[in-house]
């Protein structure tokens, strides 16, 4: 056996390939995986027969549509799946900008699997759901703790969520005062995540982007002539997704507040940022975390997740219903603290994706208050070393802030590569993932040219930096001597490359099996 040359960084990696069917296309009539005993004759006469006490309305007319197919099928066809994903336990996970995935210690997985976690009920009697109640009511503590802020919520199910909950506390704020309709806009930045627009855009507020000054920094005076009377809020990212940190955000807050608006921290970059500056000394009303992303939950493709959404008391009331609260015996959902006309009601049914909590609790608890500032220092030292060795490769470049350091992220552009090579950042995407690696290009529209956004985290060590940056550095070569190879990737993963002509019409969409079969099969 030829022994590995760990000399040289870039890793060989073929991922296992299957031309899986999605399970409704390996279903037989008939076939099953488990057969469902007939309920015996005492039982039945003790309860019933469990269907003719169900009201008329909540009965099926027909039986559902589910696959029917044996144990066995069923569990290749699952393993088949898991050997075609990559994630943070099999790769290393960097090139995932503005979405913070680092590692997730398995203990808090294994916590959050316990029955005493999985068998809970959201429609349990308080007296029998203590524990989790108390982690919630704790970790709220702790969200306060590091914000500053004075009252969270879990219920938002992630951080766009969390933004439209701050611009409905926003609209309410406003209604109840009697300036609703004079109010009418929403001032952010160009590099704040789209939906510090989107969302407030949904509640029918017209939004003011305010693009950078020279250095990159948001533009003040650009800024304060955007203030106004009909200002409802200031809806902004810090750092933005460049990695660039505005040192004046005060600056900015204090206008707003001087014209009478409110100021909202979309707080989703936070991991650079923990025991070293808050929301409250900021001159924010009110903010967010991801409970996926800066507590390490894990992110998980999109979900579960948590936009844990913290307010100043004199916005407690606008929260959605209920709270938590201790009484000195027990815990209890509160909904008098929100029992009023202009709470915002409920964002989601329950409260909150509980064992996301549960495992950011576990995180914070593990941490400590020195090892949350750790976190930060460790992901700002990883986030500038990958800087600082990208920018001494000829076809890298990251505009704005010329010479300083960047916080937990940088959007860096590949311009000049691509206007040498013709390869562009989509196709450094799709190779990168022939070597088993993520690499996230933007959000969209791209206002950095052929942009890539990067962010380590702290999970990283100096080894795993170094065979990114090799990997990167070996696929830029391949653009200069051998480009097709690039235009053809990815050739070793599961992945290949696929008609997005499509992608821009609804009409063309099947999200589901069902949408599939009316638009396709009938």
């Amino acid at each position: 056996m030829k022994r590995i040359n760990r000399n040289f960084k870039v890793r060989n990696f073929h991922q296992a390939k299957w031309d899986e069917p999605i399970i409704f296309e390996l279903s037989n009539k008939g076939e099953r995986g488990i057969l469902v005993p007939k309920a015996e004759e005492e039982i039945e006469k003790t309860v019933g027969d469990g269907l003719s006490a169900l009201p008329e309305n909540m009965k099926r007319k027909e039986a559902p549509n589910l696959p029917e197919i044996s144990q066995p099928r069923v569990l290749r066809h699952y393993m088949r799946l898991s050997q075609e994903t990559l994630g943070a336990d099999v790769n290393i996970e960097i090139g995932q900008g503005t979405c913070t995935v680092k590692y997730s210690p398995k203990i808090n997985e294994a916590l959050a699997r316990l029955p005493e976690m999985t068998e809970l009920h959201p429609l349990q009697d308080e007296s029998t759901v203590q524990g989790i109640l108390e982690i919630m009511y704790k970790t709220d503590l702790y969200m306060r703790e590091i914000s500053g802020m004075d009252r969270f919520t879990f219920q938002p199910s992630g951080g766009s969520q969390a933004i439209m909950t701050m611009a409905s506390i926003v609209r309410n704020y406003f209604r109840e005062k009697g300036e609703e309709e004079q109010r009418d806009e929403i001032i952010t930045t160009i590099y704040s995540h789209p939906s510090d627009a989107a969302a407030p855009a949904v509640k029918g507020y017209k939004i003011i982007y305010i693009h950078p000054d020279e250095e990159g920094y948001p533009d003040f005076e650009a800024f304060k002539e955007a203030v106004s009377e009909r200002t409802a809020a200031f809806i902004v990212a810090n750092p933005e997704d460049t990695g660039v940190y505005n040192p004046r955000v005060k600056e900015f807050t204090e206008l707003v507040h001087k014209a009478g608006g409110l100021c909202c921290y979309d707080q989703a970059n936070a991991n650079g940022l923990l025991g070293i500056t808050r929301a409250k000394e900021a001159g924010f009303d009110m903010c967010f975390f991801n409970l996926h992303k800066t507590f390490s939950t894990p992110h998980g493709c999109g979900g579960p997740a948590v936009g844990a959404t913290g307010v100043t008391k004199a916005l407690e009331k606008y929260l959605p219903a209920p709270l938590i609260d201790y009484d000195g015996e027990k815990y209890f959902l509160n909904y008098e603290v929100t029992n009023n006309p202009y709470s915002i009601g409920k964002v989601r049914l329950f409260n909150g994706v509980a064992p996301v909590v549960l495992k950011a609790y576990a995180w914070i608890m593990s941490m400590g208050a020195e090892g949350l500032y750790e976190v930060a220092k460790v992901a700002v030292l990883n986030n500038n070393y990958l800087f600082k060795k990208l920018m001494e490769i000829d076809c890298v470049d990251a505009p704005y802030i010329r010479g300083k350091q960047r916080v937990e992220q940088v959007r860096y552009s590949l311009e000049k590569l691509t206007k040498d090579t013709g390869i562009t950042t989509g196709d450094i995407q799709r190779r990168m993932m022939d070597f088993g690696m993520h690499y996230w290009t933007s959000h969209h529209p791209y206002y950095v040219p052929e942009p890539a956004t990067l962010e380590p985290t702290e999970t990283p060590s100096k080894e795993d930096l170094d065979e990114y940056i090799e990997t990167l550095k070996h696929i830029f070569k391949e653009a200069y001597e051998s480009p097709e190879i690039i235009k053809t990737a990815p050739h070793r993963s599961v992945c290949h490359q696929i008609d997005e002509s499509g992608m821009d019409d609804p009409e063309k969409w099947a999200i589901t099996w069902r949408t599939y079969l009316k638009k396709y099969k009938e």
